[in-house]
C-alpha cells in the first residue's frame, strides 16, 4: 500500500533541559537537542522505526529547512521537500529537572504561496494515490482550516484513504471527507463536541458518534487514563503500561504510526490499539523529541492491556 504523510508546517525542535528556573535569573542547560519536528515528520519517522515504508512530504524555508532537511536526510528514505520563502518554524521545548515540569513554545511558522501549497499537496496526493494519506498538526499563517478536508477528498476521488490527527478547528472541517482514522486526544475531543468528558464512559459516547458519522476508526487518547478504538469491531479501551515519562512531545505522533502500521498489516483491533498505545507510551520515555525505538517495542507490548467495552 502506498503511504504518505504531509508535514505542511514543519519545526526544528530545540530542547533544553535545565536543573530549575529561576525568575528574572539566567539558568545554564544540561542539556540540548537539535530534532526534525512537525507532527507528519514524526509519524513519518514512527512509521519506519515500525518496518513501514513512507512518503515524506513537506514544505521547507530559508536556513533552518534547509539545517532541517539535512537532518531528516539520514532518518527518512523517502523525503520529498517543495522550498519556500521565509523561514522554517523554530519550536522550543524546556525540560526542568527539579521539579520535574516542561514547558513549549511553538513557532508560527512563514505564510506560503497558493503555489507551493497546491505543489506539495499533488506530490503528496499523487504518492499516495490508491493508499493512506496521513494529514497531521498545523498548518503555516494563512492556510485556511478547510484544506486538510480539500485534500481528504481530493485523496478520496483518488482512491485513496486519508488519516487526520489535527487542532480541533482542523479536525471538525475535515470529518466531511470522512477520514479512515482520526486520533483526537480528549481535550480535543472535548472541544469538538462542546462539553466535558469527565467519565470513560462519556469518552466512548462522543467516539461512537463519530463513528456512527462515517469515520472508519476513532482512537481518543486520554495520556495516563489510556486510549479508546472504536471501528465495526468494537468498541475497545487500553490501559497505558507503568513507564517513566521523560518527555511527552511526540507521543501522540508515535501513537498514530502504531495505529496506522497495525491497521495497514491488517491487525486486530485489539492489536492496532495496542500497538499504538506501546509506540507512544515508548516515546514518551524518551528525551527532548526523539521518538521510540521499534526494536524496543516488543517487550512493552506485553504491558499494554486491551479490554473489549461493546
Amino acid at each position: 500500500m502506498n503511504v504518505a504523510t504531509l508535514t505542511l508546517n514543519p519545526s526544528l525542535d530545540v530542547s533544553y533541559t535545565v536543573p530549575t528556573l529561576v525568575a528574572q535569573q539566567k539558568v545554564h542547560a544540561t542539556k540540548l537537542r537539535f530534532d526534525p519536528g512537525g507532527n507528519g515528520v514524526n509519524v513519518a519517522r514512527g512509521l519506519k522505526e515500525l518496518g513501514i515504508e513512507a512518503q515524506a512530504y513537506m514544505i521547507l524555508a530559508g536556513e533552518i529547512g534547509s539545517f532541517l532537511e539535512r537532518l531528516l536526510a539520514s532518518r527518512l528514505d523517502h523525503l520529498h521537500v517543495v522550498k519556500s520563502s521565509g523561514e522554517t518554524r523554530i519550536n522550543m521545548t524546556l525540560l526542568t529537572e527539579n521539579p520535574w515540569s516542561q514547558y513549549e513554545v511553538d513557532g508560527m511558522g512563514s505564510k506560503i504561496s497558493t503555489v507551493v501549497l497546491e505543489e506539495a499537496t499533488k506530490q503528496f496526493i499523487d504518492g499516495c494515490k490508491e493508499g493512506l494519506g496521513i494529514l497531521t498538526g498545523s498548518v503555516p499563517p494563512g492556510v485556511h482550516r478547510g484544506i486538510y478536508a480539500d485534500i481528504g477528498r481530493r485523496l478520496v476521488e483518488n482512491s485513496g484513504r486519508v488519516v487526520v490527527d489535527a487542532q480541533p478547528s482542523l479536525l471538525q472541517a475535515a470529518l466531511p471527507a470522512k477520514p479512515y482514522l482520526i486520533k483526537p486526544n480528549k481535550y480535543e475531543l472535548e472541544i469538538l463536541c462542546g462539553t466535558s468528558l469527565p467519565t470513560l464512559e462519556a469518552v466512548v459516547d462522543e467516539a461512537v458518534v463519530l463513528f456512527q458519522e462515517g469515520i472508519t476508526n476513532v482512537c481518543v487518547s486520554m495520556d495516563k487514563d489510556g486510549a479508546v478504538l472504536v471501528n465495526d469491531s468494537g468498541v475497545f479501551y487500553a490501559r497505558v503500561p507503568p513507564v517513566r515519562v521523560v518527555s511527552t512531545v511526540g507521543s501522540g505522533d508515535s501513537m498514530v504510526a502504531g495505529l496506522v502500521t497495525g491497521l495497514i498489516k491488517g491487525f486486530s483491533a485489539e492489536e492496532v490499539l495496542r500497538l499504538g498505545v506501546a509506540c507512544g507510551s515508548a516515546t514518551a520515555t524518551m528525551p527532548g523529541t526523539q521518538i521510540f525505538s521499534g526494536v524496543g517495542i516488543e517487550e512493552l507490548l506485553k504491558d499494554v492491556r486491551v479490554e473489549k467495552l461493546g
